[in-house]
């Protein structure tokens, strides 16, 4: 197998920041709507350490990375006390948007660190940095629309409780203890990618024309 390590390297480095920025951003803005829950386990944070999950930001990414499959991972959830919030359901919500919004933050800065520094992007001959830059605005893409699939447990599926009627959001949100069973088979089945791909590849043409 012919394996590129520097763009394998370049890949699960873009991924671990860009997952780092995804649960610091859950984590302050939790702190910031008067859970501090996550604060005091020292998850305010840009150390990736405190954020790492061993098989989702480890070993899946550099699995990923070294077989040239999309960069997807996940990382350490960060604890939310919805009782220390004034709004449960709409503070809840906010927190669950702040994940994705960061990644949409992140892609944006990089595609316009990119431009300016690399004007008009034409071929592959962009160096270490112009690729982790590169990387970064596709990375941050996957991973935002990703985890806007609404299916609780990922964020899309808390955004989606806090804006359903509350009788309608309790019977959505007992679909969490089989979130992930149906991930997995949107995964399989190919809905996920159909999910994630448009919006991603639409962002990317204007991002990156």
């Amino acid at each position: 197998m012919n394996i590129d390590l520097v763009a394998a390297a370049l890949g699960f480095g873009v991924l671990l920041i860009s997952l780092t920025i995804h649960e610091a951003a859950h984590a302050w803005t939790a702190d910031k709507l008067g859970d501090p829950t996550a604060r005091m386990l020292g998850r305010v944070s840009l150390n990736p350490l405190v954020h790492i999950d061993w098989i989702g930001t480890v070993l899946l990414p550099i699995i990923a990375a070294v077989s040239g499959l999309p960069l997807i991972g996940w990382a350490k959830p960060v604890p939310v006390n919805t009782r220390n919030l004034s709004n449960p359901r709409r503070d809840f919500m906010i927190v669950a948007a702040a994940g994705p919004i960061s990644n949409l933050l992140q892609a944006f800065a990089a595609a316009a660190v990119l431009r300016l520094m690399f004007g008009q992007i034409t071929g592959p001959e962009l160096g270490p940095l112009g690729t982790a830059l590169f990387l970064a605005v596709y990375v941050n893409l996957l991973l935002a629309f990703f985890n806007l699939i609404p299916v609780p447990p990922l964020d899309g599926g808390n955004v989606l409780l806090g804006l359903l009627p509350p009788r309608l959001a309790a019977s959505y949100g007992q679909l969490r203890q089989y979130g992930f069973l149906v991930l997995y088979a949107l995964m399989f089945t190919g809905l996920a990618s159909r999910w994630i791909s448009p919006p991603t590849n639409f962002f990317m043409r204007i991002l990156i024309p």
